[in-house]
């Protein structure tokens, strides 16, 4: 089978960002037939289908959405390498927006901002913290960073860091007098810092050792969506927090917190930062991927 061609898949990803061949077509500057049959030859060539067309809307199938989860970070460091050929047209300025949940701060705002804005001077950064889903092009934003790429089609995302481990913490105090789970089930028995989302959903403390995986929605006397207020209500005995381990090291160091169940907490997804499609992204931009990728994105 003839390996499609790498316009033709970034035909794919434009149709599939517009949810339209009409927009994607004016973009590319192609009619919206000659585009179709790029896409029914991609299609045909793949023997498979990748949009349910109807004639009021076009959106991707299964299968259409499995590929472009595959090829989008890939789209993206070719992207990256044409664009990084150009770099020098023009300098970072202007006003930056960037939407992310507030534990991304600690975890990938903060080792990098002062470097980054020291060496982009004319570059005005806002931080927008917010841990629900948002739509960063209907908003208003430049970037984005989330925690997995289930983002919305076409957006290109870069790592924003390592993959993290969550760790379970408690203070000696608490499991003085409470005990030690040993397994993930245990956790129904304790009193545990209970974390939701902006729209009231729980979140679920995710474990996996091997093979098996589980996912429990614990409860306790404490529910929050800040972590240093999670960490402080664990240091103060009331009850077990979940959290990204390395906010919890100084106090994992000194004896203040005990991780308990660290065999049940594998790496778990990277942060990714994403922004939509590769045309017109701005000097200061692409300043801001290269700050957050020199922090360890790779």
């Amino acid at each position: 089978m003839p390996r499609p061609s790498l316009a033709a898949l970034e035909a794919f990803a434009g149709v599939a960002r517009h949810g339209s061949f009409r927009r994607a077509a004016a973009e590319r500057k192609v009619s919206p037939s000659a585009l179709s049959h790029v896409i029914r030859s991609l299609e045909d060539a793949l023997e498979v289908r990748l949009f349910n067309r109807t004639s009021r809307s076009t959106g991707l199938t299964d299968a259409g959405r499995q590929l472009l989860d595959r090829i989008g970070p890939a789209l993206g460091d070719v992207a990256e390498a044409l664009d990084g050929v150009a770099r020098l047209r023009g300098r970072p300025s202007g006003l930056l927006r960037v939407n992310l949940p507030r534990v991304a701060n600690q975890l990938v705002i903060e080792p990098m901002i002062g470097r980054f804005l020291a060496a982009c001077p004319e570059v005005r950064l806002e931080i927008a913290s917010f841990d629900g889903l948002a739509d960063i092009v209907a908003d208003g934003f430049d970037v984005g960073i989330r925690r997995d790429r289930r983002l919305s089609p076409g957006m290109i995302a870069v790592p924003a860091g390592p993959p993290r481990r969550f760790a379970v913490v408690g203070a000696p105090s608490y499991l003085a007098a409470s005990g030690r789970p040993l397994v993930p089930q245990d956790l129904h028995a304790h009193r545990c810092i209970e974390r939701r989302y902006p729209d009231g959903a729980r979140y679920a403390w995710e474990f996996a050792r091997g093979k098996e995986t589980v996912e429990l929605e614990v409860s306790g006397p404490l529910v929050a969506d800040d972590t240093a207020l999670m960490l402080r209500a664990a240091l103060d005995g009331v009850g077990l927090a979940f959290v990204f381990e390395e906010l919890a090291a100084d106090h994992l160091a000194s004896g203040r917190l005990v991780r308990l169940l660290e065999d049940w907490c594998p790496a778990r997804p990277r942060f990714f930062l994403y922004y939509p499609g590769r045309r017109q992204v701005s000097p200061a931009v692409r300043a801001f991927i290269d700050a957050v990728r020199d922090t360890g994105g790779r």
